[in-house]
């Protein structure tokens, strides 16, 4: 339900999973039900193996991907898939999102990176656990608790956090700094991204055992 309120998603675009690690299951979005009309019997309950658990209705299309993040990024409970339009024009563009300031380093410790193409093979096959792999092919060399989201090529975003409303904050601390970065690049298509070092402080003070910002 918070996808539209943060503006997020349109019509019945996008999905969220939480993961229960003790039971090896997660909580996912059905597939195609308008967000204003979903109710707690309308989520879907998958084990890891991909196998409906509960729930009348069909799960999220994009189900098979959730269920790859969860099974290789340890330490994330949750996903968000959107299609918030800034995100997307940078996949749809084949671009990552580049850090150019602070407001984006608070999320993300450097750029927002971007899979490769997937291929006419991995389409046709298993499309969205493929999905799922190219995302982990991405990461071989990223901490995903260091940058909590990805632009899939010519698709869009995917966000992750240790909890449903963590997800769906780091989906929207995307997306603004997609917006951010497209407005930077109009002003001045040379914009430098932003020092590591003043990167790395900004993501440290926020995120971390010596981290100080907020309140205990």
């Amino acid at each position: 339900m918070a996808l539209p309120k943060f503006g997020l998603v349109d019509l019945t675009f996008g999905n969220v999973s939480v993961f229960d690690r003790a039971e090896a299951v997660f909580a996912i979005k059905s597939s195609g039900v308008e967000y204003a009309k979903l109710t707690p019997e309308d989520i879907a309950i998958v084990d890891l193996g991909g196998k409906q658990v509960e729930g009348k209705l069909r799960p999220s299309s994009d189900t098979e991907t959730h269920r790859r993040l969860f099974q290789v990024f340890e330490g994330i409970r949750s996903v968000v898939h959107s299609h918030s339009r800034h995100a997307v024009a940078f996949a749809q563009a084949g671009k990552a999102i580049p850090c150019f300031g602070t407001t984006h380093a608070d999320y993300f410790r450097g750029e927002v990176p971007i899979t490769r193409a997937m291929t006419q093979a991995e389409v046709t096959g298993r499309y969205e656990w493929e999905t799922g792999n190219v995302i982990v092919e991405r990461f071989r060399n990223l901490n995903p608790l260091e940058v909590s989201g990805v632009l899939v090529h010519g698709h869009g975003p995917f966000a992750w956090g240790a909890n449903g409303m963590e997800a769906v904050e780091n989906a929207f601390a995307l997306e603004i700094v997609a917006e951010m970065a497209l407005k930077t690049l109009q002003i001045n298509p040379q914009s430098p991204p932003l020092a590591q070092y003043l990167i790395d402080k900004h993501f440290l003070r926020k995120h971390g055992d010596g981290a100080y910002y907020g309140q205990k």
